[in-house]
């Protein structure tokens, strides 16, 4: 404690936002691995599982649009707050009588989940420009991966912890328990955040929720592709071809998964020393094309490998973990130019935007991982990832040749 009372109040603040961003991650892994393995035993088809997403990913792409342009009206530590309280009504949504638990009922607690997710990442992600001099880009990028790569890890953990719940504890009493851990978080964050964090020096118009910058709207639709390209073989397709294809027991899959985002999350945490911050090195366009196009060329090989009669249960695996690592990078990348861009008056809203379009191309990539994979299969849910990472990395090249764009760019 001791130590703790030591530290700045600005480092302080970056402790307590990442401390709630790690709780809620953890809680919202945990329900996604529970959802998908629990409703699949019901025996719901690949798309039907899918489905039940798709609410979580539209509200998520509306709140990151929205909460960009609230969190500049009221301030960061109140959206975060709401998402965190959201996400508590949420899981409580869930914890009615098994035969309440029909296809709408969930599809409205994702919804609420979506919202409170996605509130709870602009927030944090928004912050962290705040409490970082303009000048110090290379601390900048350093906190930003920090940040990004522990929420993975944890995210990893949560979807251990889900499919470990549901075998241990079953749904209704593993909602519950991360009900109850979740509430508490969320009473500590409502007296340790600072009041009027991000809070805009002039009330900002609805009208302005949309980005003007040239630069946040091309990194925006990279973004959209790179996640909907993550998403259109992992949410639901892989999970689901492990189980059945490949017979692994559900809290095998459940651990392999998270193994796999915590190494995502690691790599994350690692990014700035493997893109050059050692030698003073800040990515740009350049690098945002060059790692993109060399994700690209993962999930073609795999798919080649599985059309070729390889082993799926060894090409798989090996090419998860690769396209993972790789895919680390990239996001770090991102994460760190959409902060560097954002206008420091108002950063919630450029940061929302840019999430409205990450959100969007999950909930697209959600769709077709159920909807692909269920009509064509896993090598076509591959093939689609390796277009949509195609076009990130073609998209990348118009992004600024610098590093920080100056605010002459961005207007």
């Amino acid at each position: 404690m001791r130590a703790v009372s030591g530290l700045s109040a600005d480092v302080r603040q970056y402790l307590v936002i990442t401390g709630n961003y790690w709780a809620f991650t953890l809680t919202d892994g945990a329900l996604r691995m529970l959802v998908v393995l629990h409703f699949h035993t019901l025996g719901y088809s690949p798309l039907e599982v899918a489905l039940l997403f798709v609410f979580y990913e539209l509200f998520g792409v509306v709140t990151s649009l929205v909460g960009g342009w609230l969190g500049a009206r009221i301030g960061l530590n109140r959206t975060m707050n709401i998402g965190l309280g959201l996400q508590v009504f949420a899981l409580g949504m869930l914890l009615v009588p098994s035969t309440m638990l029909t296809v709408a009922w969930v599809m409205g607690a994702q919804a609420m989940s979506g919202i409170a997710k996605d509130l709870n990442k602009m927030s944090a992600k928004s912050a962290i420009k705040l409490l970082v001099p303009d000048k110090e880009q290379l601390t900048l990028y350093r906190w930003v991966a920090l940040l990004t790569g522990s929420k993975n890890a944890l995210k990893g953990g949560g979807f251990f912890l889900g499919g470990v719940l549901l075998t241990w504890l079953g749904f209704y009493h593993a909602v519950l328990v991360m009900a109850l851990f979740l509430a508490l978080v969320w009473l500590a964050s409502l007296v340790s955040l600072r009041k009027e964090l991000g809070k805009a020096k002039s009330k900002p118009k609805f009208s302005e929720m949309f980005s003007k910058s040239k630069a946040i709207n091309t990194l925006s639709l990279a973004r959209l592709f790179l996640f909907g390209a993550r998403d259109v073989w992992f949410v639901i397709a892989l999970p689901v071809y492990l189980a059945t294809n490949l017979g692994w027991d559900y809290w095998f899959v459940g651990g392999f998964l998270a193994s796999w985002v915590i190494g995502y999350g690691i790599v994350q945490a690692f990014a700035p020393r493997l893109t050059g911050i050692v030698e003073g090195k800040l990515p740009d366009g350049k690098s945002a094309f060059i790692w993109a196009a060399v994700l690209s060329v993962i999930p073609a090989l795999i798919a080649l490998s599985m059309t070729a009669d390889m082993v799926p249960a060894l090409v798989l695996p090996i090419g998860l973990l690769v396209f993972g690592a790789l895919f680390a990078v990239n996001s770090s990348l991102h994460s760190y130019l959409i902060v560097s861009y954002a206008d420091k008056d108002g950063v919630s809203m450029d940061v929302g935007f840019y999430y409205m379009a990450n959100a969007m191309g999950r909930l697209i990539g959600t769709v077709l991982s159920g909807g692909v994979f269920q009509v064509y299969g896993m090598v076509a849910c591959l093939w689609v990832s390796a277009l949509f990472v195609t076009l990130a990395a073609l998209l990348s090249l118009a992004l600024p040749a610098q590093a920080a764009p100056t605010q002459a760019f961005l207007k």
